[in-house]
């Protein structure tokens, strides 16, 4: 059988059963198997006749019920018994050992009255807390009148103070934690104390608390106790005051406002006629709630939270004051399952590509990040408003090549992600420009699940959200022509937009520098667990996407580029003329056209339309259906066209409708300059039909041929003379004189506008 004796140790617990005539719950004070003695402090007492005496003399029997909860009795009486027997009763399942749940306590704090009360409790209870002390004192005395009376001597204590701290020994075990002070159970902590007056069934109570000074004076000067001159807070004033404070409306008033609020609703009860207009009569002192007691009774009737809850809206504290819930990244199967995607204004002035004294405003920029890991797949930056012809575009920058995106771009990206970024599974949006027909009908094309959030929750994508104003905080530091409203220094919020020094593609490049330094270096320490520790997983998000699909639990799902193209990118119709390929104003080569001859189709049977698509970030290329194959053909912009490649579309139209505002007035000075021409050239014809009418009225001799006409005319004008053959020169000789004296001509026009432009530079 097995020896269950050892559940008779010092300061264990054990049931014993009524069949055994000493049924109780006892705490083992004593126990020595050799000597067949043990020792028990009874902890429990089931009738009048065994519970202890507190000591002094026994009250009379009282008639009414107490109001105020009495102390739990002293515990500590010995009891010896054989140890052997109590064996034998565990033996015979009469008996067995249990464990007493208690109140959490911790140590006071070190320096407060608690802690002192506690070191002197512990100081005198040293003899019952050692334990080969305790044991010898209790075998020679048999009790434990010895150690009171050290303990008192030691300590100067009452020998009721010990007793009462060795009953708590007893209670709750012979350790230090036991001698505690429990003030936080003294008074009914947490219990409300109403001030009702007198009714037969119950007599009222006094108002609790600290008397006032008058109180106190009139006590000490009359003997007798004065009634406070405000009376104390009765279940009828809470009640009231609690119901006209629900009628307050949340974002609920400061408290001395909504004090005010509620006296005027529930305490102003009586009203004054004066030429009949009813005009409310203040209260009288004592018939109202200070607004202290107002405080009072709307503090400890309604919890924190709730007290939280009523100063703001529901839809703030729902974003920035609830419990936490969760990570936004539980749930999700990987890297690449689930992305978040957010717009923004961008803090930043910039400059634009065609004319950088042009100041373009402040771009878009739209973050898509991967939930799972934490990492910036993509970005776009823009300078229309935010859209889903947009979004799109910033959708095919994460999705594209990274090659094709650099040549786009005009930089060389860092590869911060390996591998690049494929179609997610589900895009996490809010609401706006992702709710329309078009996300649904390019959803669905790609086979991809929108989720919204709620209207103003922007929460429950905080991961994206967070990652903007990071952005926004590193630009605002070093980057002349950014902004940031939110700084808490005033002088630091100013900003002066002619500090602006990027353009677009600048403010591209440099936010792809600052998404792949995050990727790489934003401290992920926290989501490593022991085996990612041990596979060496680099605590970036960068690195966790990367350990994601290096153990297979990352998404991929490939697409074409043309899918790409013609699902994400906006589209408009190019024509194929005898000049070229024109798209939005602009000319556009492609080797395919140049051997379909499609130039020369358009200048014998006419120009024709064709569907192109375009990235709006650059005008450097244009997308259109191949006519040799299946796919989608890139055509590059011209260098004779009139933009560059690190022009946005949104600039060359700014551009083209920058030229056209000065129309009217050019169109007025070239009508003026025309009026003046056709004017002075009239009046040339009329002189010259003038002279020549004179001429032939005074000429009567005979007229010469044209021919003889022609060689008196340049004999008479020796600059312009071409030697005639007759003197020697052939004719060819003639014209190259002729062609001689152009060329000097223009030479010397050349020496005067380079004059001119010497006298400008100068």
């Amino acid at each position: 059988m097995e020896d269950l004796s050892f559940g008779l140790a010092f300061n264990a617990t054990i049931k014993i059963d009524d069949a055994s005539g000493i049924g109780g719950i006892y705490r083992v004070v004593f126990a020595d198997k050799l000597l067949d003695e043990i020792a028990l402090a009874r902890l429990d007492a089931p009738n009048e006749e065994e519970k202890p005496s507190r000591g002094g003399r026994r009250k009379a029997e009282q008639t009414k019920k107490p109001r105020k909860k009495p102390p739990m009795p002293l515990v500590g009486k010995l009891k010896w018994e054989s140890f052997e027997r109590v064996s034998q009763l565990l033996d015979a399942d009469l008996a067995r050992t249990v464990h007493i749940e208690s109140d959490r306590i911790d140590l006071p704090i070190a320096g407060t009255e608690d802690h002192k009360i506690f070191a002197t409790r512990c100081s005198a209870m040293e003899p019952f807390l050692d334990f080969d002390n305790f044991k010898t004192e209790i075998l020679a005395s048999r009790g434990i009148s010895s150690l009171v009376r050290a303990a008192c001597e030691k300590s100067g204590l009452s020998e009721p103070a010990i007793y009462k701290y060795f009953s708590l020994l007893c209670r709750l075990g012979f350790v230090d934690l036991s001698l505690v002070s429990r003030k936080d159970r003294c008074g009914a902590p947490g219990k409300v104390r109403r001030v009702d007056p007198d009714t037969a069934e119950k007599k009222g109570r006094e108002k609790a608390g600290r008397k006032t000074n008058s109180q106190r004076i009139e006590k000490l000067i009359t003997g007798t106790d004065m009634k406070p001159e405000q009376p104390g807070m009765s279940t009828q004033w809470a009640n009231m005051i609690l119901a006209a404070d629900d009628e307050i409306p949340c974002p609920k008033p400061a408290m001395p406002r909504r004090c005010r609020i509620i006296l005027e609703k529930r305490f102003v009860t009586k009203l004054k006629e004066i030429d009949g207009t009813y005009t409310p009569v203040n209260p009288e002192k004592g018939t109202y709630p200070t607004a202290k007691q107002i405080r009072r009774v709307l503090e400890e009737t309604k919890p924190l939270l709730l007290r939280a809850l009523e100063l703001t809206t529901k839809g703030h504290y729902q974003r920035s004051m609830r419990s936490m819930t969760g990570k936004s990244w539980q749930g999700v199967a990987g890297p690449g399952h689930t992305w978040a995607v957010d717009s923004t204004i961008a803090d930043m002035y910039l400059r634009s590509t065609v004319n950088r004294a042009w100041i373009i405003g402040r771009p878009i920029v739209y973050i898509f990040v991967d939930i799972w890991s934490t990492a910036i797949v993509g970005f776009l930056v823009c300078l229309e408003g935010p859209s889903w012809a947009m979004a799109k575009q910033g959708l095919f920058s994460c999705l594209a090549q990274p090659d094709l995106m650099n040549s786009i771009r005009g930089f060389e990206a860092i590869q911060s992600l390996a591998p690049y970024p494929t179609l997610p599974v589900y895009l996490l949006c809010d609401r706006g420009e992702y709710l329309s027909k078009g996300a649904s009908e390019t959803a669905f094309g790609l086979k991809l699940s929108m989720q919204y959030a709620p209207p103003y929750r922007p929460d429950l994508k905080g991961l994206v959200e967070v990652l903007h104003r990071i952005q926004k905080d590193q630009q605002f530091l070093f980057i002349p022509g950014a902004i940031d409203r939110r700084r808490a220094e005033l002088e630091l919020r100013n900003f002066d937009m002619r500090k602006a020094v990027y353009t677009l593609p600048e403010y591209v490049n440099y936010l792809s520098i600052c998404f792949a330094n995050y990727n790489l270096t934003a401290n992920r320490a926290s989501r490593l667990d022991v085996e990612m520790i041990a596979a060496g997983v680099r605590p970036s998000p960068g690195g966790l996407w990367h350990f994601g699909h290096s153990v297979g639990i990352g998404t991929t799902r490939a697409m074409n580029e043309s899918d790409l193209i013609t699902k994400l990118l906006p589209s408009g119709n190019a024509n194929v003329t005898r000049h070229g390929i024109k798209f939005g104003g602009l000319e556009y080569v492609s080797s395919i056209a140049t051997e379909l001859q499609w130039t020369g189709l358009a200048r014998n049977f006419g120009a024709w339309g064709m569907n192109a698509h375009h990235y709006t970030g650059s005008v450097s290329r244009v997308w259109a259906p191949n006519p040799l194959e299946h796919g989608m053909m890139e055509m590059h912009l011209s260098d004779y066209t009139r933009a560059t490649p690190e022009n946005s579309w949104d600039e060359v139209r700014d551009a083209f409708v920058y030229h056209t505002l000065p129309n009217h007035d050019r169109q007025h000075d070239i009508t003026m300059a025309n009026l003046d021409m056709e004017r002075q050239m009239q009046a040339l014809l009329d002189a010259a039909k003038e002279r020549t009418r004179e001429a032939l009225a005074a000429h009567s001799g005979p007229v010469p041929s044209s021919t003889e006409a022609r060689a008196m005319e340049h004999s008479s004008t020796p600059a312009l003379v071409v030697p005639a053959a007759r003197n020697g020169f052939s004719k060819n000789d003639a014209v190259h004189g002729l062609f001689d004296t152009q060329n000097d001509m223009a030479a010397k026009l050349l020496d005067l506008m380079n004059m001119s432009e010497d006298q400008h530079a100068v």
